[in-house]
């Protein structure tokens, strides 16, 4: 047990280092800087020196990337270089609005994955449901966030196009708001957790003491809770861990075209506005999610590839 937890700790450090070079990278990528950004190109050439300087923008990328690094080591993901407020309170801030809205998203999301994974592994329905299920995972956020406002908002009048919360309001006091937000989110991680998943289901209800069972005519709920769920619980963690990320990641798509003031309408902003701290932290939170739930399944046996 103990040199497993070493080897997935030190694989899950080891990928989170990697991530960490790969957003930084990405964001020296982007055209432009927060001085320009800040100024709306109306500040003269050394005044841009002077913002930059003070910033430490101009500095080289070793040393920028190792300061980086060892504040988050510490904590510390640094000042906005727009607002100058510490990184971690913007954070704050929108965390619980995303917290609510990918709760309620993977509340949605798993079961409805459990349901469809179940019926697509049967033997009679598998060909077709697999290629049901794959063509729904292809469907972009964007186009079901659409089409879930046109049917709801614009045909049907029942709940509003748009999510304007004020920050630090809690989105309870108008539930209304969280309901295409959260569907949003939650049918596509349903439909891509299902695909993947649906295979995993089928192995294990070929095996023969899940075949007796059901001779037996035991109930297929209580085959599905007794026989088959122990067995897929490791990489039932491991889909849920890459869903629970990819609900952060999509948060930033659903967040904006929603209004939904959260961590992912925080990422987009920032990116427009060069804020590269706060790019930063969120993309790092975000891949955090996704290697610490990795971790967990690497502790259930049978969770090590």
């Amino acid at each position: 047990m103990i040199p497993s937890l070493l080897r997935s700790t030190a694989r899950s450090a080891l990928l989170l280092l990697a991530v960490a070079v790969l957003v930084f990278a990405a964001t020296e990528l982007l055209p432009g800087d927060a001085a320009q950004a800040r100024t709306r190109g109306r500040a003269s050439d050394a005044e841009l020196a002077g913002l930059r300087a003070q910033a430490g923008l101009d500095d080289p990328v070793w040393q920028r990337f190792g300061r980086w690094l060892a504040g988050l080591l510490r904590g510390d993901a640094g000042r906005s270089l727009i607002s100058d407020r510490p990184v971690s309170d913007l954070i704050a801030e929108r965390l619980p609005a995303t917290l609510l809205l990918t709760g309620l998203a993977l509340a949605v999301a798993v079961p409805l994955m459990l349901l469809v994974a179940w019926a697509g592994s049967s033997p009679r329905l598998r060909a077709p449901a697999s290629g049901a299920i794959a063509a729904a995972a292809g469907v972009p956020q964007v186009v079901v966030a659409g089409a879930l406002v046109a049917l709801f908002s614009g045909l049907l009048h029942w709940l509003p196009r748009v999510s304007l919360l004020p920050i630090g309001q809690s989105p309870w006091r108008q539930p209304e708001l969280l309901v295409l937000p959260t569907l949003s989110l939650a049918l596509p991680a349903a439909a891509y957790g299902a695909g993947v998943f649906a295979g995993a289901v089928a192995d294990v209800r070929q095996l023969p003491h899940v075949g007796d069972a059901v001779l037996r005519g035991v109930p297929r709920w209580l085959v599905a809770a007794r026989h088959v769920l122990p067995l897929l619980l490791a990489p039932l963690l491991r889909i849920l861990a890459i869903i629970a990320g990819g609900l952060i990641a999509g948060a930033a798509v659903v967040e904006t075209v929603f209004g939904y003031n959260g961590l992912g309408e925080l990422l987009v902003s920032s990116v427009a506005s060069r804020d590269v701290p706060t790019v930063q932290a969120v993309a790092v939170l975000g891949a955090t999610v996704v290697l610490a739930g990795l971790w967990l399944a690497d502790l259930i046996p049978g969770g090590t590839g």
